[in-house]
C-alpha cells in the first residue's frame, strides 16, 4: 500500500482527508500537529505527506522545511484556506511539491498525489477513475479498454490516430473545450506507447506564475535562490523515459515558451542555478482549451512553439456535436456512481434521457458527469427521473448550468456584466476558483487576472 501522512489540527478535516484517500486506494495515517507528524515521519514509511499550513505551534511551512531536511525525497503537499501568491511562492521555494487551496474535492487531492508520486506509485484502487470521456462501447471492451466511451465515428477516428502514433516520440498537441477529456486522451496515448512502463507526469501551465513554473518544469540546484535548501528535480527529469503532459500550454508565459521550445529542439534542460545542461528523454503531450491559431493571433502563444508541438494534432469535438455519446456516457456514469455510493439506482427514465439529449452541455463530459453524480445521490428510487437532475436551467435554452441566473439591463457595461458573471459563478462554486474557471470556460490564470482587475478578493469585492 502507498502510505500517506495527513497533518491538520482540525479533526473533522483530518477524518475527511483520510476517508477520501482510503476511497482512492491509499493507506492514510494522521497527526494533529507538526511535532507529532515529525515523530511519525522519523519512524514510519510514508510515500507522501499532506499538511495544512495554518496550525497552532509549528506551521505547515515550518513542518515542510524540517521534513525536507529529514527526508528530502518525500513529496509534501500543502493545503490552506488562506492562500496568497506570497505563500505559494514561499511554499514552492521551501520544497513543496504541490499546493492546494481549500475547498477542493477528493479527485483534485488524488490527482495531486498522482502527480507528486509519479506513475510507479499509483495505488491499486478498486475505485479506479475511469471513463471521463469516450472509446468503444462498454459491451465491446473490458478492463483498461473501457476507460474511454464513444459511439461517434469522428471520435473513433481520433482514437485510432492516437493509438497508431502512440509509439512515436513526436510531440502531440490536443485541442478541445474544457471538460472534453484532453488529459484522458494523453493517458490513453501513454498507456499504448512503448513508454507505458515509464512515468506519466502532468503539469498545469495555468496554475503557476512564470518563475514558479520554470522551477517546476526544469528544477533547480541547491542555493539557486534564497530558500533553495535542496536540489529539486523538475517535471521534465521526473518524466524522463515516460510522458510529460503540459496542460493548458497556451497559458504559459511567453518568455518561458522560448525556453520550452529550446528543450523540445535540444532534448536537454537547464536547471535554475545549474552550470551544465541535463539530457532528458521525455515525450511531450500538450493540451489547450483555446483555438491555437486565435492564441497565436492574440500574441500569447508562439507560432514556432505551436509548429514544434503540433506534429501529431488531435482535436476533440465537444459533446454537443456527438449526441449519440450522451446516452452511452450517461449510463456509464450511472453505473459508476451507483456503485461508488452504494445506491441501487439502475436506470434513467426515457423522459430524463430526452432532457439530457436536449442539453447543449457547455461543460462537456465533465458537466454531464457532475449532473449524473448529483442525480444518483438525489434519486429516491431506482430510476432517475427528471426532477432528480436538479437542473438550474432549461435544456431547450442556453444550457450552461455552470453560470448562475443573472439579470442584465440596457446600458450596463460589458465590464460590469463580466464582473457580475464572475461573482455569481464564484458564489455557485463556494468560491472554488478552479471550478469557477472551468464553468466560465477560461483558464485559472485568466480568472486570477480578472479578479485582480475587478478588485475581487478571497471574500468578494
Amino acid at each position: 500500500m502507498t502510505n500517506i501522512l495527513v497533518v491538520d489540527d482540525d479533526q473533522n478535516m483530518r477524518g475527511s482527508l483520510c476517508e477520501a484517500l482510503t476511497r482512492h486506494g491509499y493507506n492514510a495515517e494522521s497527526a494533529g500537529d507538526a511535532e507529532t507528524a515529525l515523530r511519525m515521519a522519523e519512524t514510519g514509511n510514508f510515500q507522501a505527506v499532506i499538511t495544512d499550513i495554518k496550525m497552532p505551534g509549528k506551521s505547515g511551512l515550518e513542518l515542510l522545511e524540517e521534513l525536507k531536511r529529514l527526508k528530502p525525497e518525500t513529496p509534501v503537499i500543502l493545503i490552506t484556506a488562506y492562500g496568497t501568491m506570497d505563500t505559494a511562492v514561499d511554499a514552492i521555494r521551501k520544497g513543496a511539491d504541490d499546493y492546494l487551496l481549500k475547498p477542493f474535492g477528493a479527485d483534485a487531492l488524488a490527482k495531486s498525489l498522482r502527480r507528486v508520486l509519479g506513475n510507479g506509485d499509483l495505488p491499486a484502487s478498486p475505485s479506479k477513475q475511469v471513463a471521463h470521456g469516450f472509446s468503444a462501447p462498454p459491451q465491446n471492451t473490458s478492463g483498461s479498454e473501457r476507460e474511454i466511451v464513444t459511439l461517434n465515428p469522428r471520435m473513433k477516428q481520433l482514437l485510432a490516430m492516437a493509438e497508431k502514433t502512440a509509439d512515436s516520440n513526436a510531440p502531440v498537441f490536443v485541442q478541445g473545450e474544457s471538460g472534453t477529456g484532453k488529459e484522458l486522451i494523453a493517458r490513453f496515448i501513454h498507456r499504448r506507447s512503448n513508454r507505458s512502463a515509464g512515468p506519466f507526469v502532468a503539469v498545469n501551465c495555468a496554475a503557476l506564475p512564470e518563475n514558479l513554473l520554470e522551477s517546476e518544469l526544469f528544477g533547480y540546484e541547491k542555493g539557486a535562490f534564497t530558500g533553495a535548501i535542496n536540489r529539486k528535480i523538475g517535471k521534465f527529469e521526473q518524466a524522463s523515459g515516460g510522458t510529460l503532459l503540459l496542460d493548458e500550454v497556451t497559458e504559459m508565459d511567453i518568455n518561458l515558451q522560448a525556453k520550452l521550445l529550446r528543450v523540445l529542439q535540444e532534448k536537454e534542460i537547464d536547471r535554475v542555478g545549474g552550470s551544465a545542461p541535463v539530457k532528458v528523454d521525455t515525450r511531450v503531450i500538450a493540451t489547450t482549451n483555446r483555438v491555437a491559431e486565435d492564441a497565436i493571433k492574440e500574441g500569447i502563444f508562439r507560432r514556432d512553439l505551436f509548429f514544434r508541438l503540433n506534429v501529431i494534432p488531435l482535436v476533440i469535438i465537444p459533446l454537443r456535436e456527438r449526441p449519440e455519446d450522451i446516452p452511452a456516457l450517461a449510463n456509464h456514469f450511472l453505473a459508476k456512481f451507483s456503485a461508488n455510493s452504494g445506491r441501487n439506482v439502475n436506470s434513467i427514465s426515457p423522459e430524463t434521457m430526452d432532457i439530457l439529449k436536449k442539453c447543449r452541455w457547455s461543460g462537456n463530459v465533465r458537466e454531464l458527469e457532475n449532473v449524473l453524480e448529483r442525480s444518483v445521490l438525489l434519486c429516491h428510487g431506482d430510476v432517475i427521473m427528471p426532477e432528480d437532475l436538479f437542473l438550474s436551467y432549461s435544456p431547450e435554452g442556453d444550457t450552461s448550468s455552470s453560470a448562475p441566473a443573472e439579470t442584465y439591463s440596457a446600458g450596463m457595461t460589458m465590464e460590469e456584466m463580466e464582473r457580475r458573471l464572475i461573482l455569481g459563478t464564484l458564489e455557485k462554486t463556494g468560491n472554488n476558483r478552479t471550478r469557477a474557471a472551468d464553468m466560465l470556460g477560461i483558464s485559472i490564470r485568466t480568472l486570477r487576472n480578472k479578479l485582480n482587475a475587478y478588485k475581487i478578493g478571497e471574500k468578494g469585492p
